[in-house]
């Protein structure tokens, strides 16, 4: 056995008692709510909830922006995230001087992305959306951005979001591994989504990790994989191209490896800025950030950088602005592998418009009484 399996050993083994303890807690929550002793509300509107079982790097984001898209044209849709990092506390909604400081990174990349979208953050579900639904009745759907352990609030839909490249069903609970409760939780899915797939994931590979999930007969499996956008000016929102460029890469994400190797296919030359996951930009960055553009003997270069990452690099527009070098912002997306987009898309238009149906129904019906 290698020196560096060895220490990987003796870490496991000295991490083993605190997962023990921090399991056991999270299991005697979970059963809890599993017999009553616990209350979970459900709310009147569809709600969808948006989640993982692993501390992050799953993609969740752009899979809420794929539900929006698919739900916006159609309803009223609103986000409530917990506002990770934000500066404020409670219950917000965003307007037109919300910034990232305000409401956390993810909420003001919807915020900024889609306008018509009602955008809110709180950190407790449970008396956030009372709150939304006081502010903004005519709401007819809520998704609930990173809330799969929000167990005080009864959602409707509930997916669980789990990376290809490290599944739950091979992960291990806090601190030995990056689960937030056991494996056993992914029970509780409605819809399980591999994402960050390989484009060309062969179906055997896929129906193994489907055997490895084990679902329940009411769960469905899909997976996805990373795209890429049409990318964009940072001040002027223009559809700019990568091609013929290099990039000074500026990113603040759990895990940029499959990124960066998309640039460097896209682009000749990519010099990387990677700094701590929804880190915000401070003097001494942005000093950093401009040395590094200043230095990087390239041509035709670029700085290059995530939505993610543009929310909260919007906090110093001016001061980005008087650099006057170009800033490209390049969009991620998802895609359904195996041709199951619209299998999923089924699977949650009939949810929303089924619930919305009932509570018609019964609203109408009792005005005639």
């Amino acid at each position: 056995m290698s020196q560096r399996n060895i220490f990987y050993l003796l870490g496991r083994i000295l991490l083993a008692p605190f997962a023990l303890i921090y399991g056991a807690v999270v299991w005697l929550r979970n059963r809890l709510y599993d017999a009553g002793v616990f209350s979970s509300i459900e709310f009147s509107p569809p709600v969808i909830s948006v989640g993982n079982l692993s501390t992050g790097g799953t993609g969740k984001t752009p899979h809420v922006e794929y539900l929006i898209q698919l739900l916006q044209y159609r309803f009223q849709v609103a986000t409530m995230s917990r506002g990770y990092k934000r500066r404020t506390q409670g219950f917000l909604l965003a307007d037109a001087e919300t910034n990232a400081l305000r409401i956390g990174d993810e909420p003001m990349q919807y915020h900024m992305k889609y306008p018509e979208l009602v955008v809110s953050v709180a950190e407790e579900r449970i008396t956030g959306i009372p709150r939304l639904l006081q502010k903004r009745p005519n709401v007819e759907v809520i998704l609930l951005d990173d809330a799969y352990q929000h167990r005080s609030v009864k959602a409707g839909v509930n997916v669980l979001i789990t990376d290809f490249s490290k599944p739950f069903y091979a992960d291990h609970i806090l601190p030995m591994g990056s689960l937030r409760e056991s494996r056993s939780a992914y029970h509780r899915a409605d819809v399980i989504i591999v994402s960050k797939c390989p484009p060309n994931l062969d179906r055997a590979v896929a129906n193994d990790m489907i055997a490895k999930i084990n679902p329940l007969s009411h769960q469905k499996v899909f997976f996805t994989g990373i795209s890429y956008r049409q990318p964009y000016d940072f001040f002027s929102h223009e559809p700019v191209s990568l091609r013929g460029k290099s990039a000074v890469l500026v990113c603040c994400i759990a895990k940029p490896e499959p990124l960066v190797r998309y640039l460097q296919d896209e682009m000749k030359q990519v010099h990387v800025l990677s700094y701590a996951d929804h880190h915000y930009f401070v003097s001494k960055d942005l000093e950093e950030i401009k040395e590094a553009y200043g230095n990087f003997e390239a041509e035709g270069k670029v700085i290059v950088t995530t939505e993610k990452d543009a929310a909260r690099l919007h906090l110093h527009y001016e001061k980005l602005k008087e650099w006057n070098v170009p800033i490209i912002v390049l969009p991620i997306g998802v895609s359904f592998l195996f041709n199951q987009g619209n299998e999923f898309d089924n699977v949650v238009l009939q949810y929303v418009e089924q619930t919305i149906a009932e509570n018609n129904q019964m609203f109408y019906g009792s005005q005639e009484i």
